[in-house]
């Protein structure tokens, strides 16, 4: 009965995490938002099967995590509950590309596995950014920010009520399986059978307390900006850490970090 519940509070966690007090919580939102959207285009760049030069960008999200004193282990589990989907998505490239790429001692490697590591490699890396900016940032102000760089406003506005929205949605689907749950006394009640009807009414609920949200926010003098309680400037600190991380991120795309310090290694071992 508490599951779905549980699972809303968790999930507000990323936004209570936003009202920290650290530096990288006090930058201008637009400096966050540029550096993960360069951090995510050079990820995705990567050849498909690329994998060993993949692996120094996770410098990125730690440090993000580390100065921003987020739980990591939170931010684990998020990605870890998205595991599964990034799987099915790359599960049959090991059947369909059978070419042999490499060898690990006798073991011959095929493409279709480099692929398949390597999309798990850079879905954890783009969707731990990700989370990691909202858990800095917030939802909202990353709304404002992508507004303010460019993007129309009832963009804008409808990703920021498309997010509060599955709050909403969440919400009515507690009630419901908690008023299932209580009407059946412990039973499954009905079954599979009510379940289409329970899905209808879940969904026409969602719309109308919505509407009645919406409703209040008019009424309340809402007229599609964005207001935030914590009011921030782009100012040198906001360029000092664009223009350090691109630096960064473009020298670790450019170079092949890893095969330069494997090289260093062997080269002390002989």
């Amino acid at each position: 009965m508490f599951s779905i519940d549980g699972a809303i509070l968790d999930f507000k966690r990323l936004d209570l995490l936003a009202f920290g007090d650290t530096a990288l919580h006090r930058l201008d939102a637009r400096a966050k938002v540029i550096v993960t959207a360069l951090f995510v285009m050079l990820v995705i760049s990567h050849d498909r099967y690329e994998l060993a030069a993949l692996f120094p960008f996770f410098i990125f999200p730690a440090a993000m995590i580390a100065a921003g004193n987020l739980p990591c282990s939170y931010i684990a589990r998020k990605i870890l509950l998205l595991c599964p989907f990034i799987i099915v998505v790359g599960i049959f490239n090991p059947i369909i590309d059978r070419v042999i790429i490499t060898h690990l001692g006798s073991i011959a490697i095929s493409g279709g596995w480099l692929s398949f590591f390597s999309i798990i490699i850079r879905s954890i890396l783009t969707i731990g950014s990700a989370f990691t900016l909202l858990a800095l940032t917030g939802f909202p102000e990353v709304c404002r920010a992508l507004e303010q760089l460019g993007m129309p406003r009832p963009f804008a506005v409808q990703l920021l009520f498309l997010y509060r929205y599955i709050f909403v949605l969440t919400e009515e689907g507690g009630r419901a399986a908690r008023a299932r749950q209580l009407r059946s006394c412990g039973k499954k009640g009905m079954g599979i059978k009510s379940f289409g009807t329970l899905v209808g009414s879940l969904l026409l609920r969602t719309w109308q307390r919505a509407e009645r949200i919406h409703i209040a926010m008019l009424s309340r003098g809402f007229d599609g900006r964005f207001h935030s309680s914590r009011q921030t400037s782009f100012g040198r600190r906001e360029f000092v850490f664009i223009a350090g991380w691109s630096i960064v991120l473009i020298t670790l795309r450019t170079t092949d970090i890893t095969r330069t310090i494997g090289l260093i290694l062997i080269g002390r071992l002989n």
